[in-house]
């Protein structure tokens, strides 16, 4: 990192109001970014905890020493997981270089979490369908979506009305993990009961334009481009929220998708009701897809795709759950 008096502007950046509390910079640079206010939030949390750490000193007062400290620092002292490290390195690297505009050097030898491989837990297909079978209205559907697109939760409530494309079968996520797009498969089996949730969703969107409501939370740009976009039907939530709630970006009432934790407790709760003994997070339902399409011959290249995942070593995870019974091992206990 370069002194206080040296900035670096990289191409496309925004020089933050130099008048503004160092949080409110952070907000405006985040908001021409478009980043989503999740983000924006957890990086926040990192640099106050950084700020914390060194005991309340300005960054621009501190340097690669100090960032390689607090790094540390979280890997021995507070055994942070891998990931958890990585995304207070990227707030950092989003702090210096996208809000002050200096230069963020190369870290030297910091210490790194201790990564231990981990299987990820996956249900058998009797146990997704004894999931399901406990599971009814829109988490249901939710649900059953998951499983059956390979989608993380946070992209399947996300999607937007434009997104489902029932001719093409199909269906795309936008930003997703990495900032990334791609398509999945839409389930055969899911047209109809997911057709007939956006006509109940078009008569509630109906319903508030009618009551002066019917805006969603679209990003800066296309807000500014097309002011009247947010009410459309087309950039609506698939899984609007049933409550209705002031958007803390522009003030505007309108409707959120569904609450994150809300499908959370409900796939965790229909696990216990079917008797499934293992930790059920919607997650899981990504990893069931994943080793169910392996199991069922389909080529790991294609399922990395599905998933989004940037190499196919992390593809390859799945494969150590995967049921092989042509391997022919037999226990010694059975003789």
């Amino acid at each position: 990192m370069a002194s206080a008096n040296t900035t670096f502007q990289p191409l496309g950046s925004l020089i933050p109001n130099p008048k503004l509390r160092l949080r409110e910079q952070v907000h405006e640079v985040m908001r021409f970014k478009q980043f989503s206010l999740r983000t924006e939030s957890a990086y926040w949390n990192w640099m106050r905890q950084f700020i914390f750490f060194h005991h309340k000193r300005h960054p621009r007062e501190m340097g690669k020493a100090e960032v390689e400290a607090f790094l540390t620092h979280l890997a021995k002292t507070r055994n942070v997981a891998v990931s958890s490290q990585n995304q207070a390195l990227n707030a950092l690297v989003f702090l210096y270089r996208e809000v002050l505009h200096q230069p963020f050097d190369p870290l030297g030898n910091i210490e790194r979490p201790h990564r231990l491989p981990r299987i990820p837990v996956v249900l058998s297909r009797a146990e997704v369908t004894r999931l399901f079978e406990t599971m009814d209205g829109t988490f249901g559907l939710i649900a059953r979506l998951l499983y059956g697109t390979g989608m993380r939760l946070m992209e399947g409530l996300r999607l937007r009305i434009k997104d489902v494309d029932f001719e093409r079968g199909q269906i795309l996520i936008q930003d997703g993990k990495g900032f990334k797009d791609r398509v999945t498969v839409l389930p055969e089996s899911l047209r109809v009961p997911l057709t007939a949730h956006l006509k109940r969703v078009e008569g509630l969107h109906q319903r508030d334009l009618k009551a002066g409501l019917g805006r969603v939370w679209l990003p800066g740009a296309l807000r500014v481009k097309f002011p009247k976009a947010n009410q459309e039907w087309i950039w609506q939530w698939v899984f609007p929220s049933k409550m209705i709630s002031v958007d803390p970006e522009s003030g505007q009432r309108g409707r959120h998708h569904v609450n994150a934790m809300s499908v959370q407790r409900a796939v965790k709760a229909a696990a216990r009701v079917a008797g499934v003994c293992k930790a059920v997070t919607p997650h899981v339902l990504r990893h069931s897809f994943a080793t169910h399409l392996l199991e069922g011959g389909t080529d790991i290249r294609t399922v990395q795709d599905l998933l989004g995942h940037k190499d196919v070593s992390t593809t390859q995870i799945y494969t150590h759950v995967m049921a092989k019974p042509g391997l022919g091992v037999r226990s010694p206990l059975d003789g």
